[in-house]
């Protein structure tokens, strides 16, 4: 039997990487939209998430998206 140690992640943590992907022309828009990915993934994606936003828009938008996760 083979078992999966992957962590299974939601629906919304792949959404909302969809949408800051779509907005990341946009500023205001990222970091209103990072503020509502950070409240609709699950407490464990929370932290997937930050390491993901800033490898993926780091570059761009560190000092916002470090801002906005410590207000969580």
């Amino acid at each position: 039997m083979r078992y999966n140690l992957l962590p299974v992640l939601s629906l919304m943590f792949e959404f909302s990487k969809t949408v800051l992907e779509k907005v990341s022309f946009d500023r205001t828009l990222f970091c209103k939209e990072l503020t509502k990915a950070i409240n609709w993934v699950k407490p464990d994606e929370k932290t997937l998430l930050k390491v993901w936003c800033l490898a993926t828009f780091g570059n761009e938008y560190q000092t916002e998206i470090l801002e906005i996760f410590g207000k969580f």
